[in-house]
Parts: structure tokens; sequence; C-alpha cells
């Protein structure tokens, strides 16, 4: 399935299957393999100062935190594991991972898991408890933001109607292939 010293992006917006795909792949993958819950970066690592990463005023802790894990993940891969970064990552804050990727001849690929629209998004988040971020304005937000890809519309995988199962069943051979491939 995957391969060694590679790294995955498995992003989208929340209600996705982000999280349970991603740990599926994980411990279905014949390499050693790592499993990056961006969200630790963010509400259990910040214990003072936090700001939500969705507000305006966020951007620079969301520079800050996205460079940790950039540093974690490649430091990872680049110790032979296949690393799955799971989290919202835009396309805004691709490049750190695409230069960290280059400058280590890691392998990168980029997954967005989409659910057919955002009232699927939304009810997924709304029947879990333990997640942080349920507000209907931002989980629109981001699915929007995550309905227009541009160049990147190649990288995008509906995860609307398929078990978590499913979903990475399909996904591993693609990503094996390389047709998510960023890097």
């Amino acid at each position: 399935m995957a391969y060694a010293g590679s790294l995955l992006i498995l992003t989208g917006p929340p209600g996705a299957g982000k999280s349970t795909v991603a740990d599926l792949l994980a411990r279905g993958s014949v390499a050693p393999a790592v499993h990056m819950h961006t969200d630790d970066f963010y509400d259990r690592y910040i214990k003072s100062g936090f700001v939500l990463p969705w507000l305006p005023e966020a951007h620079g802790q969301n520079t800050v935190v996205v460079g940790a894990i950039v540093a974690a993940a490649t430091a990872y891969a680049s110790g032979g594991y296949f690393t799955i970064v799971d989290g919202i990552v835009l396309p805004l804050f691709l490049e750190p991972y695409r230069t960290a990727a280059r400058e280590r001849g890691i392998a990168l690929d980029y997954v967005v898991l989409r659910p057919g629209n955002a009232e699927i998004s939304l009810a997924r988040v709304q029947d879990r408890n333990e997640h942080g971020l349920n507000a209907e304005g931002p989980i629109r937000n981001l699915y929007a933001q995550f309905s227009a890809l541009g160049a990147l519309e190649k990288h995008r995988f509906d995860s609307g109607d398929g078990s978590a199962a499913e979903i990475a069943t399909a996904l591993a051979p693609r990503i094996a292939a390389g047709e998510f491939r960023l890097v």
C-alpha cells in the first residue's frame, strides 16, 4: 500500500472522515507508519495563549504550528516512516510541506477528503461530541474553501457515502500509484 519514507497530507473539511481513514491507512501499512493528528499541535500542546485556528487573528499561531508539524512529519518520513498528517491543511499552507519534502527528497501526497455537500460535514461533526469545532459558520466556510481547489481538484476524493474502511481501501492503491503526488 504505502511506502516507507513518504508523507501523506490527508485533509478536508470537518466531518470528512480524515482521522478515521488516516488511522486505517496507518494500521494497514506494510511500512512502519505514523499518524499525526494536527489538532493535537493546537489544542493539546498550546497551554496558554491559544487562539481558535479559524479566526483571522490566529494566522501567526497557525504559521508557527504548521512549522512544528512540518518539522515533525518530515523527521518521521526521513526516518523511514510512512507519515500521515491528518488535519485541516488548506492549499495556502502547502508550501512549507512542499519545500521541506523537496529539500529532504521525501515523496509528498495530498488527498482532500470531501463529502458531497456541506450538510454532510455539518451533520457528521454535530454527531460527535469530542471535537472542538462544531459551529456551523466555520464548518461551512472550510467546506467552501475545500470546494475551490482549482489546480488541486485532482487531489479530491469524495468521502460522502462510503465507510471509512471502504474509503481507505479505495485510496490505498491510488496513493501507492502516486495519483495524489505533489513532490
